[in-house]
Parts: C-alpha cells; sequence; structure tokens
C-alpha cells in the first residue's frame, strides 16, 4: 500500500460529468479520494442526463470543464493560444503529434495542459479511448506529463473506432487499463507488442453498500438494468417472458432504465400482450436500483453483440446484483463468463437464443434452493476478484509507477 502522502496528484479526464451510467468512474474516484489520492476532474462537455446517481454528491474533488472552441471569441481564443506558447515546454512537439486531430480537442488539450501545470498535475488518466484520451494524450505531450487510460467496450469493439488512432493511444501511453481478460486478449491480438502493456483491472464495488441476502423467498421477479440500446438484448427478455407467460410460469419482469429504444420496446410488450407482466421503469437511482435488486428473485442480463459491433465490456450493474445475492443469467459476451461461471456463480446462455433465456429464467425461478447456492458462490467470486478497495490500490500503483519513472527521466536529462 503506497502511503497517501507519497501519492501523486491525478487528473481524471472524460467526456462528460456527471453521467448517470457511468457508476464505476464515481466509484473509482471514491475510493481514490478514501485512500488520501489527491484529484482533479477534467469534463469536456457538461452532463445531458435528467437523472444522476446518490454518490456523485460525495466526490470531493473539483471539476472543470473545459470549454470548447465555439463558446470563445477571436480574442480569447488568440490568448488562451499565447499562454499555451509560453507555458507548456512540450507544445512544439505537441502540436507536430496533433496536426491530424480535430481542432475542439487540440484547443481542449492546450487548456488541459495548462490548467495541469498550474495545479501540480503529475498525471493524467483517461476513461474511454475516445476524445477523453486524445485530449489527455494531447494534453500530456503539451504539458510534459504521462498519461494513462481504461478501455471499457464501445471505444474498442463499435464499428467507428480507428484502428490507428487507438494504436497511437496505446503506444504513448505509460499503462493502459481496460476491464476484462477478454479485453486484454482482445486488444493484445489486434495490436501486437505495443499492446503489451495492456492489463486488466477490473472494475470494482464498495461492498458495504451492497449487503448480501438469501434470495430463496424473494417474490417471482426478474430486473434487467441498463440504457435500452441493442446490445442490452433486452428485445430478447421481453421475447422470453413472452414464453414463460405461454408456460403459465408465475412471474414478473421489471425494466430499470432508458434510452432510444424505448418506444420499440414498449410497443413489443403491448403487442405481445404482456403490459401486466413487463414493466418498463425508467432510470432510477442508485440508491432505488438496489433497493428493487433486493427484493428480485433472477436478475437478467441478455447481453448482445451489436450490429455496429458494440458489445457490453463486464456491466457494473451485473456485478453489482450478484454481490446483493441476485442469481444472475447472462450470455457468453466478451469478459462475462469472468464472473458469471456457468451453474456455478451463475448461468450462462447463449446470446440471442431466447429458448435458452426463456429455460433459464423458468429454471431459477421455479428452484429457490439453487438460487441460494449460485448467490452464495457469486458473493464470494465478488468479494475475491471485486472489491473497489483492492482494485483502485493496483490502479493507484499504476499511477505511482508513471510519475516515479518520470521523475527518473527529468533527472537524467537534467
Amino acid at each position: 500500500m503506497i502511503p497517501s502522502s507519497c501519492l501523486p496528484r491525478i487528473g481524471y479526464v472524460v467526456k462528460r460529468y456527471p453521467r448517470y451510467s457511468e457508476t464505476f468512474i464515481v466509484n473509482e474516484i471514491l475510493a481514490h479520494e478514501e485512500a488520501g489520492l489527491s484529484l482533479d476532474i477534467f469534463a469536456l462537455r457538461p452532463s445531458n442526463d435528467t437523472h444522476f446517481q446518490d454518490n456523485i454528491a460525495k466526490v470531493r474533488a473539483p471539476i472543470t470543464y473545459l470549454p470548447e472552441l465555439s463558446v470563445l471569441s477571436v480574442s480569447e481564443f488568440w490568448g488562451e493560444l499565447m499562454a499555451a506558447i509560453k507555458n507548456l515546454p512540450g507544445w512544439v512537439t505537441g502540436l507536430d503529434a496533433a496536426q491530424y486531430e480535430v481542432a475542439r480537442d487540440v484547443y481542449q488539450a492546450a487548456l488541459l495542459a495548462l490548467q495541469a501545470r498550474e495545479k501540480g498535475i503529475e498525471h493524467l488518466h483517461a476513461h474511454f479511448a475516445t476524445s477523453a484520451t486524445t485530449v489527455a494524450r494531447l494534453a500530456a505531450l503539451f504539458a510534459g506529463l504521462t498519461y494513462s487510460f481504461t478501455a471499457h467496450a464501445k471505444d474498442i469493439f463499435h464499428e467507428s473506432v480507428q484502428h490507428q488512432d487507438l494504436q497511437k493511444k496505446i503506444s504513448d501511453a505509460t499503462s493502459v487499463i481496460t476491464v476484462s481478460d477478454y479485453n486484454v486478449d482482445f486488444l493484445q491480438n489486434r495490436f501486437g507488442h505495443s499492446a503489451s502493456k495492456v492489463q486488466r483491472i477490473y472494475n470494482g464495488l464498495n461492498l458495504f453498500r451492497l449487503p448480501y441476502s438469501d434470495p430463496h423467498h424473494r417474490p417471482s421477479r426478474i430486473v434487467a438494468v441498463g440504457r435500452l440500446i441493442e446490445k442490452k438484448g433486452f428485445c430478447d427478455l421481453i421475447a422470453a417472458c413472452a414464453e414463460l407467460h405461454k408456460r403459465n410460469v408465475d412471474f414478473e419482469c421489471q425494466i430499470i432504465g432508458g434510452g432510444p429504444l424505448q418506444n420499440t420496446l414498449v410497443a413489443d410488450i403491448h403487442q405481445r400482450g404482456l403490459q401486466n407482466k413487463v414493466k418498463m421503469l425508467g432510470p432510477l437511482s442508485q440508491k432505488e436500483v438496489i433497493t428493487c435488486l433486493q427484493q428480485t428473485a433472477v436478475f437478467a442480463a441478455p447481453c448482445v453483440v451489436g450490429s455496429d459491433g458494440n458489445r457490453d465490456g463486464l456491466p457494473t450493474v451485473l456485478l453489482e446484483a450478484m454481490a446483493l445475492g441476485v442469481p444472475c443469467i447472462s450470455t457468453d459476451v466478451t469478459g462475462i463468463p469472468e464472473a458469471i461461471r456457468h451453474n456455478h456463480s451463475g448461468l450462462i446462455v447463449p446470446q440471442k437464443d431466447v429458448a435458452a433465456l426463456t429455460d433459464a429464467l423458468a429454471h431459477l425461478l421455479l428452484q429457490p434452493q439453487e438460487r441460494t447456492q449460485l448467490a452464495q458462490h457469486a458473493r464470494r467470486l465478488i468479494e475475491q476478484a471485486f472489491d473497489i478497495d483492492q482494485n483502485t490500490a493496483v490502479l493507484r500503483s499504476v499511477f505511482d509507477t508513471a510519475t516515479s519513472n518520470n521523475v527518473l527521466k527529468s533527472k537524467k536529462a537534467g
């Protein structure tokens, strides 16, 4: 464990802050602060969410929203540019690396670099390998700092990912974190030697907030949580619920979340005559989600690989359900089998296989003793591999190594 007095000051770079769906970032920041790490949060855009998680209010780190080019006057732009030229030691080198980047990202990177030097930040860490990492990479070059980033799912799997751009980001970073062994293998197979620095650190959970309880006597309720988008597989869940209804299995299903498929899913529920069996609850706070899960017999995460290549990495809410004692059913997508070990810590079915999903749901709804066995094994696995304090301690050691190497290079240069 690194003493808090020895920990470097870190700048966290994100695209939007706060985000309703990104509880894992807030959990990570809170655990760092609890361990004594000094943090500043830099957001490229303000939040566009209408609901926020309770834990956000506990974050102490100051938040800086980096202004965009479109809101500046000409005089403000040139003033910032002259400050960058005067005060950033890596300005010329950084501009050479930035020549093919979007002007907005280059400008925000210059502002971030100035802020980092002013605040005494020693290392930048971005979440998601998209614009946040673009800005962190350029800012690190401008300011003479190190940077790292965490890659999750859409930012490495989606069809829009530019592999040459991701290659540069991986090569220039001191470390690259990702959230599953599956992702590590994917990146190393795709990018070869430069991806040898990629390491897996699971998203951690604050287990104090997620107390285990036995699911044996819970009502016959199925719950699913997530954005209403293709990769979550909620259309398959609704189809499975229709099959359960035909079999006269006693159940109710609640789907929590909002998103672009809201109207499509509601229409499907009505077309199948499931209005009294499947309820769309919309977005809920994390506290409300936890309360709901504590009264649930089965958690369903029927994830799929979307038509655009997008897929889940390892959904945080799936891990939360496991911690709370909710037996889980999910699919063989990306890193999910690393947590849901079939017939041990949950049930795995093939993606897009409605018949197999129906059978698994019916089995757990009708077998309370097996629900308890799976839930107990799942809780033990979460405690061993997904504890937030353990996992963020590993991440802090990554930051410490990066800044220590930076100091050594500076001494040699001097």
